[in-house]
């Protein structure tokens, strides 16, 4: 006998079964089998350690079901650490809209999302909102569209501006606060504050990401062992350089990946190769 896991539940099944046959005792109206984060067609010899999802298409998932399925095509192992993972936004527009939808999809359990602005007609050229959502709050807009892609993580919402005074408390409970402001002074200030107050947590920022320039510009630098700056550090947004979907885009899933990687113990303090102040 082998144990490996259905739709994450471990099972013990004989060492010499094959897809194909679990899914006939387990599941034979499946029409979906993810293999170890793979779709498959064929009677794999199952191994191991193995994880398989064996779904129907048209069925109405609960909330167990839909986080099973989420993660479907995760990498194996991944999902749980990630769903342990509490990430802060400061700042949803384009940045952080986009870094929200990201982290909702692969199951971040708990977002913290702090904007004091409303939707306007000229974010929709690069922010995840919709025209129907124009004069709405951002945070409570941004939330309406999370709950539609998974209503079952934890999103805190503020709507307020960030100052000095309440980022500490604002983000006290999370492990990585993302930067995702528009302006130079308030990307300093929300760095250098969370750091003095917060020197455990990780800061993932960004800075030069405006207009179309070259995609692959666009990297990752590491200012400290707990700081990452993800753009090209100079192109701003300026008359003649506007902010725009594709670029801004990349940026965004750069901090979403790296947020990731954070949380997949694959970037900390061992990681820190460049020291610099900010």
């Amino acid at each position: 006998m082998i144990t490996i896991k259905v739709n994450e539940t471990p099972r013990k099944i004989p060492s010499n079964l094959g897809l194909m046959d679990l899914k006939a005792e387990v599941r034979p109206d499946a029409d979906v089998l993810i293999y170890n984060g793979f779709p498959v067609t064929e009677n794999i010899q199952l191994r191991e350690g193995d994880s398989v999802v064996l779904f129907k298409k048209a069925a109405s998932p609960s909330e167990r079901e839909l986080e099973v399925l989420m993660m479907a095509r995760h990498t194996p192992g991944v999902h749980e650490r990630v769903k342990r993972g509490r990430v802060g936004i400061a700042g949803l527009g384009g940045l952080g809209s986009q870094i929200a939808f990201a982290l909702a999809r692969v199951g971040v359990g708990t977002l913290v999302l702090v904007d004091y602005d409303v939707v306007e007609p000229s974010n929709l050229n690069r922010q995840q909102y919709f025209i129907d959502q124009i004069g709405m709050v951002k945070v409570d807009a941004l939330r309406e569209n999370l709950s539609r892609i998974n209503p079952y993580i934890n999103v805190v919402t503020h709507n307020t501006l960030l100052n000095a005074e309440n980022i500490a408390p604002i983000f006290a409970e999370v492990d990585i606060v993302v930067e995702a402001f528009d302006r130079a002074e308030m990307k300093a200030m929300l760095i250098n504050t969370v750091s003095q107050l917060h020197p455990d947590k990780y800061i993932v920022a960004a800075s030069g990401l405006a207009g179309y320039e070259d995609s692959n510009t666009i990297k990752t630098t590491h200012f400290s062992s707990r700081i990452f700056i993800v753009g090209d550090q100079k192109t701003a947004a300026q008359p003649g350089m506007g902010l725009m979907a594709p670029r801004v885009g990349i940026a965004a899933h750069h901090q979403a990946n790296l947020v990731l990687r954070i949380l997949l113990g694959k970037e900390g303090q061992e990681a820190g190769s460049q020291e610099a102040s900010v």
